[in-house]
Parts: structure tokens; C-alpha cells; sequence
């Protein structure tokens, strides 16, 4: 059996506001830049392509109307020809990519979170939606489902993902776990607007390092700020938007250990890339002290049920056919 070695990498910036063509441009150029520094893999904040709903927590929903049918317009199909790039991208530079879209549904009134796994074939392998938005991300996106709740199978190991607040889903992580996950990718935007108390930095490293210990695996995070083009643009509603969205430690990005420890130095609050070499080797020893997936559990106690059918909108049945067909 051989056990991976390779290095990652993990973006912290800010899209270009709402525009798909431009953040796509700037992804890949960090792809490029990755791939040229050795790298393997790298991720992505969450709804990197192309912007998070802010205005969702700095203005009423009425004033926020508008704002959401400005991300439905910057929200991409997938498939479509705006993906098309980053799978040509990560095959030209034989990279793993992990990326955050607002992916556009069949109805108007329908934006998934989603992150994107694509292979270093340029092969989209995976897309993750975002079980349940988080408070107010409720006026914005729709609900995933659980066929979505996959690891994937690559050349460099297992990966799995969830986005920001479901990393503190404990069932969901769980549901990663049992199927191999070892490389996760949790990917998170800044949240400048959290009570006075809530350090999201940290926040979002003990969630990081509390799936990791459990796991005995790696965590990858990915976050993104908050640009001044952002605050600029949120002005024309709310004029004290940057005093709302200027806040010190509410971005972390960085590596996590199968200990639970930080690798390297994180980047809080800066826009960067950061690196970090991972051993999936490293996995092995500290499951021999707490394997939640096997000698360190009780299954004939504890029944995890998971449903991972697609949810169906609608199901037609012609009764009359099947009664002529008699």
C-alpha cells in the first residue's frame, strides 16, 4: 500500500466582486502560481466565484432584494464554459482544485453553495452543496442534499469537503470519515460582522483542528476576505458598510494535523497563499490511540443512517397508462 506524499496549497484573497470572467482569471493565476511552487492541490475559499451575499447581514432583506438578483446573475452553471477553465486549468498544470461557487439552479430563485472538486486530469469529480446556509445565508441560498456527501478517490488521496458553518456538523463529518476521508478541505469566508466576542479566526481553527484530532486526517482551510471593492460597493446602501466589515481576526487559512496541531504559519487576516507538505503516512499512528472508524466505537451501540438519495422535486405517475397497460 503507498501512502501519499505531496504539497498543498491554500489561497486567503477576495474575488472580484460578482464577476465570474475576472475571479476565474484571478483562480487561475493562483493555480499557476501553485503548480509552479510544486503543489498538487489547492484550495479555495467558499463561494470564491464570484462573491458572498454581505449585504444579507448589513441590510433588511427588502434592501437586499436587489442585491441577490446581482449573485444570481454572477452564479454559473455547472457544467458550463466558465468551469470549462478551471478543468482545463488544473490539467494543464496537473493540480488538484478545490473551489467555492455559487452554483446557479434550474429556477431563478435558486443559488447553491457549492465547492467543486476537480482532479489534475481536469476532470470535475465532485461537487459538494452546502447542507443547510447558515442564519442569515438563509435569504440567499438553497438547501444541498446528501448525495452530495462524498469522498473522492485522487492520485494524491481521499478528499472530502464541507463548507464553513457545516464544519461544525458533527454527523456530517462523521459521514466524510467512514468513507476514508484524509484530506479535508474546509473552506470559509470572513465574517467581520460576528457579535464583538466571536473570534472568527479562531473559531475556525478549532473547528479545523477538532475534525482533524477525530479523524486522525488533514484539514486544508481556505478563507476569503473582505476587499475594499466590496466595502465600496455595499456603500450605495449602507454608508457605514466598512466600519461593519472591517474586523481583525475574522480570516484563517492554513494546515491542520492529524494531531490537531497547526502546520506552518496560518494567514489570519492577510491575502496570500500559504504551503505545507502532506504525509497521509502520518494518518496511521494516531488511529492506533482513538479510531472512531473502527476498534475506538461501538456500532452494535451507535446506527448512523444516512440518506444520499437526490432530492426530487416532483414525481409524475399516469395511473390511467398503467390501468389501460391491464
Amino acid at each position: 500500500m503507498e501512502f501519499k506524499k505531496f504539497k498543498a496549497a491554500t489561497v486567503q484573497t477576495a474575488p472580484v466582486f460578482l464577476d465570474i470572467d475576472k475571479t476565474i482569471d484571478k483562480a487561475i493565476s493562483f493555480v499557476a502560481e501553485a503548480a509552479g511552487n510544486g503543489a498538487k492541490l489547492i484550495a479555495f475559499p467558499e463561494v470564491f466565484v464570484a462573491g458572498y451575499p454581505y449585504w444579507n447581514w448589513i441590510m433588511t432583506p427588502v434592501q437586499g432584494s436587489a442585491w441577490y438578483e446581482k449573485l444570481y446573475k454572477a452564479s454559473v452553471a455547472v457544467p458550463s464554459p466558465e468551469i470549462d477553465r478551471l478543468l482545463q486549468a488544473a490539467k494543464k498544470h496537473d493540480i488538484h482544485i478545490v473551489i467555492g461557487i455559487n452554483e446557479r439552479g434550474s429556477s431563478y430563485g435558486e443559488i447553491y453553495n457549492t465547492n467543486l472538486i476537480i482532479d489534475n486530469n481536469g476532470t470535475l469529480i465532485g461537487k459538494h452543496r452546502k447542507l443547510v446556509p447558515t442564519w442569515a445565508e438563509k435569504l440567499t441560498w438553497t438547501s444541498g442534499d446528501g448525495s452530495s456527501l462524498k469522498v473522492y478517490d485522487t492520485e494524491i488521496g481521499p478528499i472530502g469537503t464541507l463548507a464553513c458553518g457545516e464544519n461544525t456538523n458533527t454527523l456530517a463529518r462523521f459521514t466524510l470519515l467512514s468513507q476514508g476521508e484524509l484530506i479535508h478541505i474546509a473552506n470559509y469566508i470572513s465574517l467581520p460582522v460576528a457579535p464583538p466576542d466571536y473570534n472568527m479566526a479562531e473559531a475556525i481553527k478549532i473547528r479545523a483542528a477538532a475534525h482533524s484530532f477525530e479523524g486522525k486526517l488533514f484539514t486544508i482551510v481556505s478563507c476569503s476576505t473582505v476587499s475594499p471593492e466590496i466595502m465600496d460597493a455595499m456603500k450605495t446602501d449602507v454608508p457605514n458598510a466598512e466600519e461593519l466589515l472591517t474586523r481583525k481576526s475574522a480570516a484563517f487559512s492554513g494546515f491542520i494535523g492529524p494531531n490537531g496541531a497547526v502546520i506552518g504559519e496560518p494567514l489570519i487576516d492577510v491575502e496570500g497563499i500559504a504551503y505545507a507538505d502532506i504525509d497521509l503516512e502520518k494518518c496511521i499512528q494516531p488511529k492506533q490511540m482513538h479510531d472512531i472508524l473502527g476498534h475506538y466505537n461501538r456500532f452494535d451501540i451507535f446506527d448512523l443512517r444516512v440518506n444520499t438519495a437526490p432530492t426530487r422535486k416532483i414525481t409524475f405517475i399516469d395511473n390511467h397508462d398503467e390501468f389501460n397497460k391491464k
